[in-house]
């Protein structure tokens, strides 16, 4: 029939238009702020920095590898290494940065430094209401900012957070076992004395002379 299809769009417009009155799945419109919907886990707005522990200074995962900083690609992250170490929370001595700033007036959340990090110590958050009136300074995070405990990380990303935990405590396991091979061995080695050489009795020496 000419122009059925007309009809049936006209219908599902009538239909969505009066379901959205009635049906809670139709209902688009939410009275923000007071009114929130929950925040989605695949989410992301700007980058943070995950340290474990209550310190952020000591449990920072970042050991300043500069691998972020090269591959963003608005170069918005601008990192100073450490000439020295610290330990990590493996307890492992690592570099660690200085000054880490992220400008997040270029940030394009491309979420490219989350994929090239190596050590699992920048995510994306899903925090949107970042508005300020400093235009220069509130769009330059610092380090201290930035930082958010992994209990954080895994509040706004459970699933991506469980499978780095596993991953980290498996990587912990094994340097904990390595630790203690060694120390076992070291042990071993200090409560063995090494073989004195045989020395020749005068029986033997005057017999052999013989």
């Amino acid at each position: 029939m000419l122009g059925e299809g007309i009809l049936k769009g006209l219908a599902e417009t009538a239909r969505n238009f009066l379901g959205s009155y009635v049906s809670k799945d139709r209902l688009t419109t939410v009275q923000f702020p007071e009114e929130r919907l929950p925040h989605i886990e695949a989410a992301r707005s700007f980058p943070f920095l995950v340290y474990d522990g209550e310190d952020w200074q000591q449990g920072m995962r970042c050991v300043s590898c500069l691998i972020c900083e090269k591959e963003c690609p608005p170069k918005c992250i601008f990192i100073e290494k450490s000439k020295d170490k610290k330990p990590d929370a493996t307890g492992k001595p690592q570099f660690y940065p200085v000054v880490f700033n992220i400008d997040v007036s270029v940030c394009m959340s491309c979420q490219i430094c989350v994929e090239v990090c190596p050590f699992d110590a920048i995510k994306m958050d899903v925090e949107f209401e970042l508005s300020t009136n400093d235009r220069f300074g509130g769009l330059l995070w610092d380090k201290e900012r930035l930082a958010k405990s992994n209990a954080y990380y895994g509040k706004i990303h459970p699933t991506e957070a469980a499978a780095v935990d596993a991953q980290l405590a498996e990587e912990r396991a094994k340097l904990e076992a390595k630790a203690k091979l060694a120390a076992e061995a070291k042990t071993a080695t200090v409560a063995t004395p090494p073989a004195q050489p045989l020395r020749e009795t005068s029986e033997t020496t005057e017999g052999s002379g013989a």
